[in-house]
């Protein structure tokens, strides 16, 4: 690339940050949680077909994406760098941004089912503990375990190649709709809401989707996932 066309693809970028609408936008997403348009338009006070246009115009940029989630569509951050470009444009300004609180009820913060694989906070911290401890990697989209992963998962009596013969997409990222952060679907998310539920970690509500982690499972957690709930 010209040294001319770095110079007007850096303008464009700096023209859809400029806007002080679309510059809300994009610090509202700098927790690295998902949005609706609806939320976004809020956030930056303009309507929802103006804000509409301001998402556009920063996936023009490249500087969000979309996720479809169900009847949703889910707008994030195109990635990392597009993050570190907005802190460092946060110390220039020397400003800050309120944090996100998310208004699900209290109850279903901790732990619910999504279909039938562990949800919200819990369900979160699941897949980032097995993505950080090197267990999951990311393939094209979807999850698949390492062998420390199947190592580790068999240890907890998750028999992984019956998990994988399911007709079901064995793992992915299931965005959750209170977290705004993916947790773990597929076959593998629901063999490890059996084990939860088998070994007494979680026990589940009769008449909502709320999951209650017990003691055993805090101290179990802690022991195998380095989670301190």
């Amino acid at each position: 690339m010209a040294v001319e066309d770095h110079d007007a693809a850096a303008s464009r970028i700096a023209a859809a940050i400029g806007e002080p609408a679309r510059a809300r936008m994009l610090y509202c997403l700098m927790d690295d949680r998902a949005r609706t348009s609806t939320e976004l338009a809020v956030v930056a006070g303009v309507s929802p077909s103006t804000g509409s246009a301001h998402l556009n115009r920063l996936m023009a940029a490249r500087l969000v994406r979309v996720q479809a989630q169900g009847k949703h569509r889910y707008y994030a951050l195109e990635g990392p760098q597009v993050a570190r470009v907005l802190e460092g444009l946060n110390v220039l300004a020397g400003g800050s941004h309120a944090r996100f609180v998310p208004n699900t009820p209290s109850l279903l913060r901790t732990a619910r089912t999504c279909y039938d694989h562990i949800a919200d906070a819990l369900g979160v911290m699941l897949r980032d503990r097995l993505e950080i401890s090197g267990c999951l990697a990311t393939i094209d989209g979807s999850y698949d375990l390492t062998p420390k992963g199947i190592h580790h998962l068999a240890g907890l009596g998750i028999d992984v190649e019956e998990t994988r013969q399911s007709r079901r997409r064995f793992a992915y990222g299931c965005l959750d709709w209170s977290e705004r952060h993916p947790h773990l679907g597929g076959a593998l998310g629901a063999a490890m809401l059996k084990m939860a539920l088998w070994r007494k970690w979680v026990t589940q509500d009769l008449d909502s989707r709320a999951l209650q982690i017990t003691a055993v499972g805090q101290r179990e957690m802690r022991r195998h996932f380095d989670l301190q709930i």
